[in-house]
């Protein structure tokens, strides 16, 4: 199959751009640079010069191509609901190259749109068009391009991580430097599910390969890491204090980080191991990860 990935040059989209090919797919690249150009022709991939705001580069690349993996996302959480827009945008461009014909699309959301009832892990199969998380509009576009025919799954990441990053740790880790604490909020209890980088990949190829419309996956290996256990690690590793914040102090410690530091969002992939025989294999977890990295380097 030949396959479009967006985000391919990115810290998901890379390795899922080698597990494609490891498997036999033929991999179209979106590139923005010169340097992710160079970077996809090293990895044995053709290339697509475009951007996620560039809605007609999209709609060519979907049109050239067996199926589109969109894992591309821009990363600004300061202006998360702009970012969020983009993302439908780019959605509905995809989507409207392959109406009409059998061709998959699989898309990107978060795990945290699968929670159902508070405290308890998010499922698969739940869906709830009204969530007030910006990320939900990923999904209203998903649901609007399914209504047009076309093929297109979801896959739910949690935080994404290996010994380089770690999701909405990474820029946790940033606040923690800048602030000489690593704080986390009340008990510490609220929990982040977590995946390793390696075995996010194949979960996008494998709902390439066998998802139905408007099935959605969750690409999760640890159901729930504490906040408290996170902010320890980033405390040894930076050498800092380690300190329970209020609500009331979180805001003005975080800034927007804040919005998302205090939220427990577990997550399940029973579901998902179950439908794509898919079983995370990577030993490492995220604190693991944490406690390998080279902390100079952060």
């Amino acid at each position: 199959m030949r396959v479009f990935v967006t985000g391919a040059t990115g810290f998901i989209g890379a390795e899922v751009v080698q597990d494609l090919i490891k498997a036999g797919h033929t991999v179209l690249g979106l590139a923005r640079s010169d340097r992710g150009e160079a970077f996809l022709n090293s990895a044995g991939a053709e290339v697509h010069r475009g951007d996620l705001e560039d809605l007609d580069s999209l709609r060519r690349g979907a049109a050239a191509s067996d199926g589109v993996i969109h894992c591309g996302f821009i990363h600004d959480f300061s202006r998360f609901q702009e970012v969020c827009d983009v993302d439908r945008r780019a959605i509905e461009a995809l989507g409207a190259a392959l109406a009409g014909s059998d061709r998959p699309l699989v898309i990107t959301s978060g795990t945290g749109m699968g929670t159902k009832v508070p405290g308890e892990p998010s499922i698969e199969d739940h869906y709830n068009p009204n969530h007030p998380n910006p990320r939900a509009a990923s999904e209203l576009a998903a649901e609007a391009v399914a209504a047009r025919g076309v093929r297109v799954s979801v896959v739910r990441l949690p935080q994404v991580h290996n010994t380089e990053k770690q999701g909405l740790v990474t820029p946790a880790i940033a606040v923690a430097r800048e602030k000489g604490v690593s704080a986390y909020i009340g008990d510490g209890l609220n929990r982040w599910p977590a995946v390793h980088v390696l075995d996010a990949a194949p979960v996008y190829r494998l709902a390439l390969e066998k998802a139905p419309a408007r099935a959605r996956y969750h690409a999760v290996a640890e159901e729930g890491v504490t906040a408290r256990a996170i902010a320890e690690a980033i405390g040894r590793g930076l050498k800092i204090p380690v300190v329970s914040l209020s609500p009331d102090e979180a805001a003005g410690h975080f800034g927007w980080l804040g919005f998302f530091a205090g939220v427990d969002m577990p997550a399940s992939s029973a579901l998902t191991q179950e439908r794509l025989g898919w079983h995370p294999t990577q030993k490492a977890g995220m604190i693991e990860d944490l406690d390998h990295m080279d902390w100079s380097a952060v």
